[in-house]
């Protein structure tokens, strides 16, 4: 393996870093209060020791469920009723800001969840993106390994969320244009014959899924073209890809206003196929992300565990690489048992890519000998049952 197959660093991507986290009744953790250094943090500890559950809290400083996808009654600590609470001090070309997120004592008055909270320097935030003016959080977790060859919602859901790291719109948009879906379904499955209120419905799906789709066909072209700044002998082989996608596919044929209304007219055309299928058969909810191994001219889901492996880190070593050079600030990375599945000379090169990169990466694993490497150059914590020290 020749070079460490890195392309060009970002020029001017400050680093954006967090100096300190406070949990409370998160997972495993009753209260702990750690202060981190900037580049590179790494966790060791045995499986089930809480790794993972403090990369899970950092991930919850980006809207959505973070990267475990987690129902938010699920993370506090077992026993506890009250919720949980995550703070964070962060740092970054726009000096320090206060992120505070949770659910701690927020509960309807029958005892339900009512959703997390985010206060940004101790104000209420009007919703969960407001933190990705602060910073940007992306993440590598095993979970992922499987992406090529599982299912394409898999595939959607990570590319939707290379997009939010640059788009903090994007969100909103999903989630409208998945609530104006389920509504067309129920008509649907109530047989409602309401032509006014269809119009409406699918009027709004074409709106936003005509949003959605030009979005990812964005982000593709956007990390296709940084795919292709890695040089021929990268560690992490380059990858070709593409969307299939009715709407993503038209999109390059057909300027936008023009791909909206085609959509709106399927829609209203489809209505007897979709109501005895009993759901909406088109749009970006249906659609797929193609990746190609380049050297090998193979689909991705055939290739072996290990070049799949390297293919992904490439693809979202890549990304973070464009949110730097796109928004001027290293996005913070998180690495879940990443040196596990990488050989010598990949963890070799992984580990001089994030010092390019300017990032404050956190990578967790079970034997510390896998990031000697590192040794001087990061800072080394150890984790053993909900208890965090140096070392």
């Amino acid at each position: 393996m020749t070079g460490t197959g890195t392309a060009e660093p970002p020029r001017g991507a400050a680093q954006t870093r967090i100096e300190r986290l406070l949990l409370t009744d998160f997972r495993n953790y009753e209260s702990l209060a750690l202060d981190f250094n900037a580049g590179a943090v790494v966790l060791t500890g045995e499986n089930g020791a809480g790794k993972t559950n403090l990369l899970e809290a950092i991930s919850f400083l980006t809207p959505g469920r973070g990267l475990r996808r987690a129902m938010l009654d699920d993370v506090p600590r077992s026993g506890v009723e009250n919720g949980f609470a995550i703070h964070a001090r962060v740092a970054g070309a726009f000096g320090e800001v206060e992120i505070g997120t949770g659910t701690l004592g927020e509960r309807s008055a029958n005892g339900d969840s009512v959703g997390r909270k985010v206060r940004i320097n101790g104000a209420t935030a009007r919703s969960a993106d407001e933190m990705l003016e602060w910073l940007r959080v992306i993440w590598l977790v095993p979970a992922m390994d499987a992406l090529f060859t599982g299912p394409a919602g898999d595939r959607r859901r990570f590319i939707d969320r290379l997009v939010l790291a640059i788009d903090p719109a994007h969100g909103r948009r999903a989630l409208d244009y998945e609530k104006a879906t389920r509504g067309r379904n129920r008509l649907l499955a109530e047989q409602a014959r309401d032509d006014q209120w269809f119009d409406a419905i699918e009027t709004q799906m074409a709106e936003t899924g005509t949003a959605i789709a030009a979005a990812r066909v964005e982000i593709v072209r956007l990390l296709a073209a940084m795919v292709e700044r890695l040089p021929g002998d990268s560690p992490f082989p380059q990858a070709d890809i593409a969307l299939a996608g009715t709407l993503e596919e038209a999109l390059a044929q057909q300027p936008a206003i023009e791909v909206e209304e085609g959509f709106r007219r399927s829609l209203s055309q489809n209505r007897f196929r979709d109501r005895a299928a009993g759901r909406t058969l088109e749009g970006p909810h249906r659609s797929d992300l193609l990746v190609r191994h380049r050297p090998k001219d193979m689909p991705a889901g055939q290739c072996s565990t290990g070049e799949q492996k390297a293919l992904l880190t490439g693809l979202v070593l890549s990304h973070a690489r464009l949110v730097a050079e796109l928004s001027g600030s290293a996005p913070i990375l998180l690495l879940d048992e990443i040196a596990a599945h990488l050989d010598a000379g990949r963890r070799a090169a992984l580990f001089s890519i994030l010092d390019e990169l300017n990032c404050q990466a956190f990578m967790t694993g079970t034997d510390a000998a896998l990031f000697s490497a590192l040794e001087g150059r990061a800072q080394f914590l150890s984790v053993s049952a909900g208890m965090v020290t140096a070392g």
